[in-house]
């Protein structure tokens, strides 16, 4: 073996061209993952209604993809280069659906379908500061109460489990809610802590 290198099991030459098929991928990956979670966020806070925060994301993505990405595309010729460019998009979606699931942004309609113990959920979300509305309803399997709260998307598991305390089987069904207006929400989570046995801090 003459010249060059090993590392786990491969041999590279001293003539090996690590910018263009290791160090170049790496910054296409980079770069296109960071491009692609803001258009993903983008278009996620676009329908969801957050118009303060798509241009903002739209402006920092064009100029992350002009005076980056497109600049190191244009030396992309080898098919390393081409992966990490394909990796990259598809990490940058994953990362950006990853980060809007995390900030929990928005505000959500939930129904919940009861055939009894509705008057104790009501009562438990009550107690945890959410608004509710109850409707009278006829289903395959006799009466039901319809419940409806409009809640923030991060409480979701709180509603969840308040809800599953005292009905397991419920049937609930949740959609987005654009915008809405006045509606009762909690003011703080103490309610929301004694309602489960922990103490607020």
């Amino acid at each position: 073996m003459e010249g060059g290198f090993g590392f786990l099991g491969l041999h590279f030459s001293p003539n090996f061209d690590w910018y263009g098929w290791v160090i170049l991928p790496l910054l296409i990956f980079a770069a296109r993952v960071c491009d692609v979670t803001l258009g993903t966020m983008r278009i996620i806070f676009i329908s969801r209604g957050k118009r303060n925060l798509a241009p903002f994301l739209g402006f920092v993505e064009v100029f992350i993809w002009i005076a980056i990405v497109g600049q190191i595309i244009k030396q992309a010729v080898s098919l390393p280069s081409y992966i990490g460019y394909a990796s990259g998009f598809a990490a940058g979606n994953f990362v950006g659906m990853y980060i809007e699931d995390r900030l929990a942004l928005g505000t959500l309609i939930v129904r919940a379908f009861l055939q009894r113990n509705a008057e104790a959920v009501i009562a438990n979300l009550h107690s945890a500061g959410y608004g509710v509305t109850k409707v009278e309803g006829q289903g395959t399997a006799g009466p039901v109460q319809i419940i409806y709260t409009i809640i923030k998307r991060k409480d979701l598991a709180t509603v969840r489990k308040i809800i599953h305390q005292h009905a397991p089987h419920a049937f609930l069904t949740i959609e987005e809610v654009r915008s809405a207006e006045a509606g009762v929400f909690p003011k703080s989570v103490k309610n929301q802590a004694a309602l489960f046995g922990k103490k607020s801090k």
